[in-house]
This record gives C-alpha cells, sequence and structure tokens, in this order.
C-alpha cells in the first residue's frame, strides 16, 4: 500500500496586500510631489516679492512706514485751566477792543488797557481830553460785555483804574495827583446827565460801580517820557481758585443807581 502523501500550495496572505500598499505608496509619493511643488512655488513668489522690494528701495519707490506713537496726554490741572481761561478772557478782550478802537492796547501778560496818546494827561491837569473821554466810552462797552460772558462771571474780578504822573513835584503831591486822575475817569463813567461822549444805562452804572475800582499810583511806574508818563490805564485783576464773590443782599444795595449822587472833585 503505498502511502500517498498530498501537498498543498502553500498561501500566501500578502499577496492579496499588493495592490494596497502600491497604490498607497503611489500617493504618498504624489503627494510629497505636489508639496514640493508648492513649497518651490512659494518660494519663487516670495523671492520675486523680495526682488521687487529691493528694486523699489533702490529707486527710492518704497513707503515709509508710517509709525504712530501714541502718548497719554497731560493731565490738566485747576491751576492750568485757570490761566487757560483767563488767557482767553483776555484774548477775546484785546480782539473786540482793537475793532472799537486801533490805538486802545490790550496787553495780556501784564493783564492791562494802556490808551496810548489818547489816555494822557497835560502836566498837574486830572481831566483826559476829548480824545481819551472816546477812548474810555469805546473800551468800557466792550470791558462789561466781557464780564458778562460766562468766563467772565467765573474769573474777571475787577478792573483798577490807575492814575499815573510824571516824576516833576513832591511824591504826595502826585499821589493826590494821580488819585484826582483816577476818581475823575470814575466820574466821568458814572455820570448821568446826559453830557458828554460816556452815557451808560442804569444797569451799566450798576456794574460800573461793582466791577471798576479808582486807585492811585503816582509815578511809581515812569515811562519813556514826561508825557507818556502822565497817563492813565485800567488794571485787570482776576478771582483765584477760592476766592469766593460777595453776594449778600447789603452789598448789592451799596452799588444802586442813584442819579443825585455828584462827583467831589
Amino acid at each position: 500500500m503505498s502511502l500517498m502523501t498530498s501537498y498543498s500550495t502553500p498561501h500566501r496572505s500578502d499577496e492579496g496586500e499588493k495592490p494596497f500598499w502600491i497604490s498607497y505608496a503611489d500617493l504618498m509619493t504624489a503627494l510629497m510631489i505636489l508639496f514640493l511643488v508648492i513649497m518651490v512655488a512659494a518660494l519663487a513668489a516670495i523671492s520675486r516679492q523680495a526682488q521687487e522690494l529691493v528694486e523699489k528701495a533702490q529707486k527710492g519707490d518704497v513707503e515709509k512706514p508710517v509709525v504712530i506713537v501714541r502718548t497719554k496726554e497731560p493731565e490738566i490741572t485747576q491751576t492750568d485751566l485757570r490761566f487757560q481761561e483767563i488767557n482767553e478772557i483776555c484774548d477775546s478782550l484785546s480782539k473786540s477792543a482793537e475793532r472799537v478802537n486801533p490805538n486802545l492796547n490790550v496787553d495780556c501778560k501784564l493783564n492791562r488797557i494802556n490808551f496810548g496818546s489818547q489816555g494822557q494827561f497835560n502836566t498837574d491837569e486830572y481831566k483826559l481830553g476829548a480824545a481819551g473821554e472816546n477812548a474810555l466810552a469805546d473800551v468800557v462797552p466792550v470791558i462789561l460785555e466781557t464780564a458778562n460772558t460766562p468766563l467772565g462771571q467765573k474769573w474777571l474780578k475787577q478792573v483798577v483804574i490807575e492814575g499815573y504822573t510824571d516824576t516833576d513835584g513832591s511824591y504826595l503831591y502826585n499821589l493826590n495827583l494821580s488819585l484826582k486822575r483816577s476818581e475823575w475817569v470814575m466820574c466821568t463813567l458814572l455820570r448821568s446827565d446826559g453830557l458828554g461822549p460816556i452815557q451808560f444805562t442804569s444797569d451799566q452804572r450798576i456794574q460800573i460801580k461793582k466791577l471798576f475800582l479808582a486807585g492811585g499810583v503816582a509815578f511809581n511806574n515812569i515811562q519813556s517820557s514826561k508825557d507818556a508818563s502822565r497817563r492813565i490805564e485800567l488794571r485787570l485783576q482776576f478771582y483765584g481758585q477760592e476766592s469766593e464773590k460777595p453776594i449778600s443782599p447789603a452789598y448789592e444795595l451799596k452799588f444802586q443807581d442813584n442819579s443825585r449822587e455828584r462827583c467831589m472833585l
């Protein structure tokens, strides 16, 4: 009896998997080639842009970048705000005064109003001429209007009428003369007789009493000549940060208009 041995062909399990791995390898190769192509194209574009920038830089056509530096604005103190608003008052007054009378000079550094030759006195005289009265008639309404603005009501405290003399004569004589010059200006502003160029309403005269103050300074501030020294000036005074304004009824009654009042000069 013969022993028959049957051989079966061995089954290889990887034969069916070959097509899958071959396809996967081809796919990865294709993706790698595509990636390389994209990289080459991107590098070429970047290189081209860099070359264009170099060429523009050589020609001077490159726009310079705008650098915006943002800084913190400094805080405005109450003192700075007061100074700023007082300057606004003075600037406005200066422009208005120049419009009505070009000879008027409002000095915002010294807070003074100068009348030039129109505000000069003759020797030993305490009255201004017609030109001086006209200059007062021009500037005082402007001052009153400025005082009635919101900033004027907030800061403008007083307008001091200062009479000056030359150096001739004794100190006390010139002191008395300077006081008379200041007092005459105040009396002229308050006159209600209907005479002269200066005629204010009752309300304006009340405001003048509250706002203006007559003061004499003798020859403490002489000018380049004796004629220029014999003059009248208006000095603006302003409230401080903590200044309080008098508002009592008794205070207000002191300034009522009275047509029977007469100047004592």
